[in-house]
């Protein structure tokens, strides 16, 4: 019996295979009639044939235009999902850089920066980074975006918007390290939503406006910055040094004679982990930025970006294996080494070459080292480094693009930008005119806002709150159930 139930199934297989066969291999004609057929060609026939080849051809070229479209769309979004991410890696940063009294403040900060700040951005942010201008210094709609589109829901206004906000958190969330252990929730969360409306966007739409809707006039003038080190980590780092400034120290770093003194976070592991979530997230920042896969840069930009990260750390391992004072390699610096390196290739990593990743993250890992120090000694204190990290290495980056733009080498432009590569200094003193505008543009807006906050007695929690530690004064919990390990 089961060889009749084969048969039947390899027959029906057959004829099933017959039927979705072309027409023409039906039916076999024969070879005169075909032949006849050649020798007499009929007008209506070979218009007809025509035009049905050219409506497939045209309907199987939207299909893959359409494909193009949706994997691109995907692409970004999926850049979005581990830039989100990032949001895990600056929290578990922080808290292992800071004491444990204050690790569920500094969750709750990380959480509600991004949680307000989404709100606020797309209320204000999102318009007036990327609505239209006469200006060029802010848009002037897409507030409160609804993501339709002339009636139709436009997915990819969507995607750009998802892409964006968790750009913005960044710059937001940055802040909360430099001002850390001392400064009041409620004070954080006004700033957070300030940033993320008005102050990160108005400087974005200078110089990314005509991603979208707008046109700004930084971009105008030529000013490069593919992802970010200045429009995103400047524009926080400058946040945090305003920050810093206005709140003042934390009680016992610096002691009577002015020297500073360490005050050691209480997990490295989790800093560590925390640097980890960032490098992966960099492969949404960087490589993301492309916002398309077509012609496969973005695997270009992430070998520039993971190459710019390793070099970072390698050289804030030497340097301070050389300079500090154990004369020892620091575990910290090292991962701040390997941040500032992914700060600094974040601006030029679509335009230069991978040797220029590897010469523009030593120089990063090695500035970060010397920035610290130096902060350290005017007693700014910034608990984690993110000024050094972001300000001044988003600047250094941001300067790199005109030094090491290796456009012409890299087959993407006729002509190199780069200083190195025989592009004059023409974009150099175009980025400098941008490092300069991000730093005057937040210092004035963060020191008015900071210095509100402290006017209105909403920015630094008494001294009795704060060696006390914030999770209790704040939030009346305790990230660790292990005891008193409040110190």
């Amino acid at each position: 019996m089961w060889w009749f139930m084969r048969s039947v199934g390899v027959l029906t297989l057959l004829a099933l295979c017959g039927s979705l066969a072309p027409v023409g291999a039906q039916e076999e004609e024969p070879a005169g009639t075909v032949a006849a057929a050649a020798d007499s060609p009929t007008l209506d026939g070979e218009v007809s044939g025509t035009e049905e080849t050219s409506a497939a051809a045209a309907e199987e070229e939207d299909t893959l235009a359409t494909l193009r479209s949706e994997t691109d769309l995907l692409w970004m979004c999926i850049a979005a999902f581990l830039v989100f991410f990032m949001q895990a890696g600056f929290a578990m940063v922080e808290a292992g850089f800071t004491r444990a009294k204050n690790s569920v403040n500094i969750i709750m900060k990380n959480l509600m920066d991004f949680s307000m700040g989404s709100i606020a951005y797309w209320a204000v942010g999102f318009g007036l980074m990327f609505g239209a201008t006469t200006t060029g210094y802010f848009g002037t709609n897409y507030f409160f975006i609804s993501g339709t589109e002339e009636g139709s829901f436009d997915h990819w206004t969507a995607g750009f918007w998802m892409f964006q906000v968790v750009f913005a958190a960044t710059a937001a969330t940055i802040v909360s390290g430099a001002m850390a252990e001392r400064t009041k929730f409620v004070g954080y969360l006004i700033y957070s939503v300030v940033i993320s409306a008005l102050i990160y966007p108005v400087f974005g739409s200078w110089a990314w406006g005509s991603l979208f809707q707008g046109d700004g006039w930084l971009e105008g003038r030529g000013f490069i910055d593919f992802a970010g080190s200045t429009v995103v980590h400047s524009v926080g780092g400058w946040a945090a040094l305003a920050g810093a400034l206005i709140l003042g120290p934390r009680i016992g770093k610096y002691s009577s004679e002015g020297k500073p003194q360490a005050i050691p976070g209480h997990s490295i592991p989790l800093a560590a982990l925390g640097v980890f979530i960032l490098w992966l997230g960099w492969f949404g920042f960087n490589p993301g930025s492309t916002t398309s896969v077509g012609g496969g840069e973005f695997a270009r930009v992430a070998v520039t970006t993971n190459l710019a990260a390793a070099a970072g750390a390698i050289a804030a391992m030497i340097g301070s294996w050389i300079l500090s004072p154990a004369k020892k390699p620091d575990v910290g610096m090292t991962l701040n080494g390997a941040l500032a390196g992914l700060v600094a290739i974040t601006c030029p990593c679509y335009t230069v070459t991978f040797g220029g990743a590897i010469v523009i993250g030593l120089i990063a890992g090695l500035i970060v080292y010397l920035s610290v120090l130096f902060f350290d000694k005017i007693k700014i204190d910034d608990p984690v480094g993110a000024i050094s990290v972001h300000g001044v290495c988003g600047a250094w980056g941001t300067l790199a693009a005109g030094l090491f733009g290796a456009e012409a080498v890299l087959g993407i432009e006729e002509a190199s930008t780069g200083l190195f590569y025989g592009g004059g200094v023409s974009q150099l003193i175009v980025q400098l005119i941008g490092i300069v505008a991000c730093f005057g543009w937040v210092m004035v807006t963060c020191l008015l806002l900071f210095g509100a906050l402290r006017l209105a007695g909403l920015l630094r929690v008494s001294p009795e709150h704060e060696v006390e530690g914030l999770d209790h004064s704040e939030h009346a919990s305790s990230a660790y159930q292990l005891g008193d390990i409040r110190a």
